[in-house]
């Protein structure tokens, strides 16, 4: 083990301030791609769409759709845990909190620090809240229930990003330049960060 990596934590208290702080990041990292303007990765394409079309905030539609999904493990045999719970509960309100907090950039320069400062603190929030070792989130949980039934990793995640890009859009999302980055980066930073925050 090198001396910059951080081991996964024993400790049930380790694991819970890398399970809520990651969920805390999470939640930033959703907000600084929303304000952005420049578009956002699949998921929030469709929970942005779906707060334009309901009135409700995006952090709300977040929990809710968090809560909904969660009702399709039913089937898949899928058992949710305590990080699995608090994503659900807790992403959405740290990502209105962020949003609110946060100035809107209004030059084209800040929007992009925003995009980018997003991507990478969503790539490092995943693995800290997964490294938690406490659940995964409920949207990750459907990609590993279709895995379960057959389907291979990239496939099943594939169909479910393009799925609900395609419905975000369609309710008025931000597709753009954010998305393509999205799409590009969170897999190279999210296998960086294992580096310093390995999942097993």
């Amino acid at each position: 083990m090198s001396e910059t990596t951080v081991p996964l934590p024993s400790s049930l208290p380790a694991r819970l301030v890398r399970l809520y702080g990651g969920l805390a990041l999470y939640g930033l990292g959703i907000a600084l791609q929303v304000k952005s303007g420049l578009g956002n990765g699949p998921w929030n394409v469709f929970h942005e769409g779906a707060a334009l079309r309901t009135g409700l905030t995006i952090g709300t539609v977040i929990l809710v759709v968090g809560a909904l999904v969660m009702l399709l493990w039913i089937p898949m045999r899928q058992k949710p845990g305590l990080g699995t719970i608090s994503n659900v509960l807790l992403v959405g309100p740290f990502a209105d909190a962020a949003v609110f907090l946060l100035p809107t950039p209004e030059h084209l320069a800040f929007q992009g620090f925003y995009l980018v400062m997003g991507v990478v603190t969503i790539a490092l929030s995943t693995l800290l809240y997964i490294g938690a070792g406490m659940g995964p989130g409920p949207r990750d949980g459907i990609m590993t229930g279709l895995v379960r039934l057959g389907l291979s990793v990239r496939v099943a995640r594939l169909s479910i990003e393009v799925a609900v890009l395609i419905a975000g859009w369609l309710l008025g999302g931000t597709v753009g330049l954010g998305t393509v980055v999205f799409a590009l980066a969170i897999g190279p930073l999210t296998q960086l960060f294992t580096r310093w925050f390995p999942l097993t």
